[in-house]
């Protein structure tokens, strides 16, 4: 089932993320439950993230979320995770 990861970065917070940006991706190669994810920009600045999961629960994909490397690394203001529907594309 598909769940939308959202999170935005804690103001001030660009250099956690590109610290952390390579084990992220490889986080995301290793897991291999992304469909489809990038960042959301503000200025052409990176603020945050949009991840779209194909899990098995919402405990999964809040498990996936919770072991994200810019999770870990105290990257996040706000991380929402929720079901999500694709209807177009």
């Amino acid at each position: 089932m598909p769940y939308a990861v959202i999170c935005r970065d804690k103001p001030g917070a660009l250099q956690t993320r590109l610290d952390n940006r390579a084990a992220h991706l490889a986080y995301i190669e290793e897991t291999g439950i992304v469909f489809v994810a990038g960042p959301f920009l503000e200025a052409g600045q990176m603020v945050g993230s949009l991840v779209i999961l194909n899990a098995d629960s919402l405990a999964a994909a809040q498990d996936w979320a919770a072991n994200d490397p810019y999770a870990k690394a105290g990257l996040f203001d706000s991380v929402t995770v929720t079901e999500w529907k694709k209807v177009v594309g």
